[in-house]
């Protein structure tokens, strides 16, 4: 197409150091040879390139995700109000294939047409289990020997780069509320919490970018063991 041929043109120009004007009115048939291989060449890169089509992705049917093995971690989402935003937690742990969600508190329960906008179907594959006392639920994984941590700014707090898993050891995180945070109850119980670092002027994040931020770290450090 034309814009292409133009996007090409002003690569060319700038390798060579030389305006278009005199580009085109240059006598030189290297300049124009030069400028079809680089078109070509910038052809093969776009080819290279291509987008993938879904049906390209090799993406696993419920049925086998529901077979394979799990990433060995777990979240809690305690009094989450955003049906958003629960949706979204759900299909980042459908990326990251951990082993379960627990919605504790006033989080919904799928399904939602509120939650599914924004799951796509991925509260069909990843397990999940409503619980209505938080607490309840971390004394319980705590006595089953699963590390908990709660995601919050609090005194002590690991932050996230440092942040290590233990080997052969299962581990949960505590997400709380979009405005109060993790409840103080869960932060004593747990007596561990990890922050993410930041360095903007709002220190806070939407849950659900803590979310994958939180599953990506954990999960590239997890296969390395």
């Amino acid at each position: 197409s034309r814009q292409t041929i133009v996007s090409n043109l002003d690569i060319c120009a700038s390798l060579i150091d030389l305006k278009k004007e005199i580009f085109f009115s240059t006598p030189n048939s290297f300049l124009f040879t030069f400028y079809f291989f680089l078109i070509f060449t910038r052809k093969l890169e776009c080819a290279m390139m291509r987008k993938l089509k879904n049906e390209e992705l090799n993406r696993d049917s419920i049925s086998a995700f529901k077979l394979s093995k799990k990433t060995p971690v777990i979240l809690i989402l305690d009094n989450i109000r955003s049906l958003n935003n629960i949706g979204s937690i759900f299909r980042s742990a459908d990326a990251f294939r951990i082993e379960k969600i627990y919605l504790c508190g006033i989080t919904a329960q799928p399904p939602h047409k509120d939650i599914h906008k924004t799951a796509l179907g991925s509260t069909e594959s990843v397990a999940w289990e409503y619980i209505p006392k938080a607490a309840h639920l971390v004394l319980k994984l705590l006595e089953e020997g699963v590390k908990l941590y709660a995601v919050e700014q609090v005194e002590g707090a690991q932050t996230l780069d440092s942040f290590q898993p233990e080997k052969n050891v299962k581990h949960g995180f505590i997400l709380g509320n979009e405005v109060h945070g993790v409840q103080q109850a869960l932060i004593d119980l747990t007596n561990n919490a990890v922050e993410i670092p930041q360095w903007g002027t709002k220190h806070s994040l939407n849950i659900s970018v803590a979310t994958g931020i939180i599953l990506w770290d954990f999960m590239t450090k997890w296969q390395k063991h």
